[in-house]
């Protein structure tokens, strides 16, 4: 027996048991536990997490299928792996605790964080590794605990490098790890964190709602970020803003109008004035997917009644009809005004008087496809 002991790695005990995990899942804090072992722990009235003793306002467990299918291949291999595995995975557990320790200063883990960020950039190999031994809950724990009211520099460094390291894992990983945001704390850090953050915070936290809009097993999560009008707001007017974040702000919004709820909601914070602004500007890459989202959610009434207020909103939809560069983009600009225009003659008008007639005809002498000539034949009549 103590033996087999002796050959069974450190990664791949229950910190509990001390036995060889038989199924692995992870707290919200990172931590890894066999079922059984955590289980009974949970039962006994605990609160906390056994290694780390940070309260758990989140018990779930979430399967860790990346350190089971780690164990299968030791097991494969007659309980060895070759020395480079080891080579590759003693310094990331030392990080990990580093990371985790209530013991370490501030600067020792941001140091540790740093260390992180370089692996994943320069070294996408242990990507794996860091998902195996628990890094992805546990950088989206420290990104989005307790929020620093002063917002330091140190404190911005921290967290704009958690979030980018959690981007780089997110491929590599569960995503069933971003359900720890449905805690109601860690959602009013991120709310709070894209109000008061930097660009790039912005930038990595418009990308990571991205995200969460994309899988199935975050869509409840989804719904909820839907369901906080503040951060709506916040996300809307990061598009009216002239700097990086405005493109992934458009990214964000795209994804997040994959559930119907969360479009209504978007358009009552002011996406459709947003939007209107966003396909003005002539420099702007992703109009073609603000056009996009604008005849998705032309389908709400009080959308349309935006649209048509707005004083440059029917001009800035009739320019997208026809683009000298590209016809992405035409198909929904031409969607979109027989929406406003079938039932409201201040539309007409107003597509009238912004060359409406000119961009159709330029439309159906290029070479867009068939069904975008049909529909823009369909609304020149109308006209």
């Amino acid at each position: 027996m103590k033996e087999v002991e002796m050959t069974v790695p450190h990664l791949f005990r229950c910190p509990i048991s001390l036995d060889l995990f038989t199924d692995p899942v992870s707290l919200c804090t990172g931590q890894t536990y066999d079922r059984s072992s955590i289980e009974k722990w949970l039962a006994a009235g605990n609160l906390t997490c056994p290694v780390t003793m940070q309260k758990l306002h989140d018990p779930s467990l979430v399967p860790n299928h990346n350190l089971r299918h780690l164990i299968q291949q030791w097991r494969q291999m007659d309980h060895r792996f070759g020395p480079d595995y080891f080579t590759a995975i003693d310094p990331l557990v030392s990080l990990k605790h580093c990371l985790q320790s209530p013991q370490s200063t501030f600067q020792e883990k941001l140091e540790a964080l740093q260390k992180i960020q370089l692996l994943t950039d320069q070294t996408p190999s242990t990507n794996p590794f860091l998902i195996q031994i628990g890094f992805l809950p546990l950088l989206l724990q420290l990104s989005f605990q307790m929020v620093d009211p002063e917002f330091s520099q140190d404190y911005m460094n921290f967290v704009e490098q958690g979030l980018i390291c959690v981007l780089k894992l997110l491929p590599y990983g569960e995503l069933e790890s971003l359900n720890m945001l449905k805690q109601e704390s860690k959602l009013e850090s991120l709310v709070v964190l894209f109000e008061h953050g930097s660009i790039m915070m912005k930038q990595s936290l418009c990308h990571l709602v991205g995200v969460i809009s994309s899988s199935s097993s975050t869509r409840e999560l989804c719904a909820m970020i839907g369901k906080h009008p503040r951060f709506l707001n916040l996300i809307v007017c990061v598009v009216n803003q002239n700097n990086e974040a405005s493109e992934t702000g458009i990214k964000a919004i795209s994804a997040l109008c994959c559930l119907e709820s969360n479009r209504g909601k978007l358009v009552q914070q002011g996406l459709i004035d947003a939007l209107v602004t966003y396909m003005l500007n002539s420099e702007r890459s992703l109009a073609a997917m603000a056009m996009a989202i604008l005849e998705q959610v032309l389908g709400i009434e009080r959308a349309k009644e935006a649209l048509i207020k707005n004083p440059n909103g029917v001009k800035a939809v009739v320019k997208m009809v026809f683009r000298v560069s590209e016809h992405e983009g035409s198909e929904s600009a031409v969607n979109s005004l027989m929406m406003v225009c079938r039932e409201s003659l201040e539309a007409r008008e107003k597509a009238i008087v912004a060359g409406v007639l000119t961009q159709l005809l330029l439309l159906l002498q290029s070479q867009c496809n068939g069904r975008t000539k049909t529909k823009a034949t369909t609304l020149l009549k109308l006209l």
